[in-house]
């Protein structure tokens, strides 16, 4: 089922959102301040192409450096790339079929205004090291 919804995703909405984050990469990458910043939105463009099986978890070696470099991504690209997951989140929950990937694109609006202290890992993984 994943395969198929990654599938339907990649033809409806994927496609697109990785050219976005692609583009937001190679503009961040202009500067040698903003390579990381880069490196962030290649990472979050893989995960918005293909993301059903994968879900994002907080780094726990996260610290302050993160909460600065989300205050910069947030200015630099995090604001207009979730307008595209908003835009596009809409236009597909029009449709019946679409409404699944419509909430998708609305899970990845964090991601994409925040992204700096999550790790992208498998859904079955996710849990995996959490101690109960």
């Amino acid at each position: 089922m994943k395969t198929i919804l990654n599938v339907i995703w990649l033809l409806l909405s994927g496609l697109w959102l990785f050219l976005g984050y692609l583009l937001a990469g190679v503009l961040l990458c202009i500067t040698i301040i903003g390579i990381p910043f880069g490196i962030a939105a290649f990472r979050i463009g893989v995960y918005a192409l293909w993301p059903f099986g994968y879900t994002t978890v907080e780094r726990r070696d996260a610290g302050a450096a993160s909460c600065i470099g989300n205050v910069l991504w947030l200015v630099l690209a995090g604001w207009w790339l979730a307008l595209g997951h908003i835009a596009t989140g809409i236009v597909l929950c029009l449709t019946i079929i679409g409404i699944p990937l419509g909430i998708a694109n609305f899970k990845l609006i964090p991601v994409s205004l925040l992204p700096l202290g999550r790790e992208i890992v498998r859904t079955d993984e996710a849990f995996a090291n959490t101690r109960w």
